[in-house]
């Protein structure tokens, strides 16, 4: 009898194993997906929101102490995920304005 448990548990840990295993890279790959997506996500919002606070800023003439702290603060986070150089010409531009307030 103890042979038997012995030999079927010797056969079915490797399974069990390769199984749990399988399931595990499955919830991975499924994480790094909605990572990945979330990522683009936040960086395309971020973009558009550089894009806008340019805009306004450039039309006003100038820009606030906060206003230049936020849109650098932006521009870090929208780099770091891996945002072109557009951005880059953006905050170079809003840094030659003059800061009011």
């Amino acid at each position: 009898m103890t042979e038997i448990l012995t030999e079927t548990y010797k056969l079915a840990l490797p399974i069990v194993l390769t199984a749990f295993m399988g399931y595990i890279v499955w919830l991975l790959k499924n994480q790094k997906k909605d990572r990945d997506a979330n990522s683009a996500g936040t960086m395309l919002l971020l973009r558009v929101q550089l894009i806008e606070y340019h805009e306004k800023w450039t039309k006003r003439g100038y820009v606030t102490k906060h206003g230049i702290e936020n849109f650098i603060e932006m521009y870090d986070a929208y780099h770091k995920l891996g945002g072109n150089g557009m951005a880059t010409q953006l905050l170079a531009e809003v840094k030659e304005l003059p800061i009011k307030g």
